[in-house]
């Protein structure tokens, strides 16, 4: 949420153009937006990785770090909604589940027949 605000133009004008706009405050702000600063810790071998990329890169550290962590983010979070999805799946009867057992079993023994193929002896 952020301030409700009246716009007023200053009467002063220059080539045409005003001089001012005067925001006037109609209601305060439900909620006044503050700025945090995280502190990280990371391991001395990630630091010296980070320093070395901004170097390479010309780019700060923080953008780096920033860029990555939203990365990281975004593709838990894409993960997240697919194992939901998976879930709601198998719930829902459209598919069902699978004994991991038996299915790596199985494909070991494919896996055994095709090398059996290649290589016969």
């Amino acid at each position: 949420m952020g301030w409700v605000v009246g716009w007023k133009k200053a009467v002063f004008l220059t080539n045409g153009r005003p001089l001012l706009l005067a925001a006037i405050a109609l209601t305060e702000p439900i909620h006044v937006p503050k700025l945090t600063v995280m502190e990280v810790h990371i391991k001395p071998e990630t630091e010296s990785r980070l320093t070395e990329l901004a170097s390479k890169s010309g780019r700060a550290t923080d953008d780096l770090v920033e860029d990555a962590l939203a990365g990281y983010l975004t593709e838990v979070a894409e993960v997240r909604e697919m194992l939901d999805g998976r879930y709601d799946d198998i719930k829902s009867g459209r598919v069902k589940p699978i004994d991991g057992e038996a299915f790596f079993d199985g494909l070991r023994q494919r896996e055994d027949e095709l090398l059996k193929q290649r290589n016969p002896k």
